[in-house]
C-alpha cells in the first residue's frame, strides 16, 4: 500500500457521493433504487474513496470494503448509534444506521462483485 493521489477516482467519488445523495433526497419515492441500489453503490463510493489517497492491491481493497460494510451493517443489529448517544437524525446516527438487513449485505456483496469484475476486465490493467 502506497500513498498517493489520484484526481481521477476522487472526481469519480464526487461524482458517486452526488448519485447517493440524489438517491437519499429525490428519488426515495422509489423503493428499489432507494433500498438496494443506494447500498450497491455505496461500496463503489467507497472504493473510490479509498483509490483517491491509496495505491494499493484491488482485490484486498474490495474485500476490505466488504468486510467493512458487513461490521457496520452488524453495528445497527446491535444498535450501535443509539448506545453511542447519536439522536435519531444526525449526521451519525444515519452513517451508522439503525436497522440491520442481511438484504442490505447482499447488496454489498453484489456492488463488491461488480467492483471486481469491473476491476478483472480493465483492460488497461491486462496491458500491465
Amino acid at each position: 500500500m502506497k500513498l498517493t493521489f489520484n484526481l481521477k477516482y476522487l472526481l469519480l467519488t464526487l461524482f458517486i457521493f452526488l448519485i447517493e445523495v440524489l438517491i437519499a433526497t429525490k428519488l426515495a419515492d422509489l423503493f428499489f433504487v432507494r433500498a438496494y441500489l443506494g447500498d450497491v453503490i455505496v461500496v463503489m463510493l467507497l472504493y473510490t474513496f479509498a483509490k483517491s489517497f491509496v495505491k494499493t492491491n484491488d482485490e484486498k481493497l474490495i474485500l476490505g470494503i466488504l468486510i467493512f460494510s458487513c461490521l457496520v451493517e452488524f453495528a445497527q443489529y446491535f444498535t450501535v448509534a443509539e448506545k453511542l448517544g447519536f439522536r435519531p437524525g444526525s449526521l451519525m446516527y444515519i452513517v451508522i444506521g439503525n436497522s440491520f438487513s442481511w438484504i442490505d449485505i447482499l447488496c454489498y456483496a453484489a456492488g463488491c462483485l461488480l467492483l471486481f469484475l469491473a476491476v478483472k476486465l480493465n483492460p488497461e490493467k491486462q496491458k500491465k
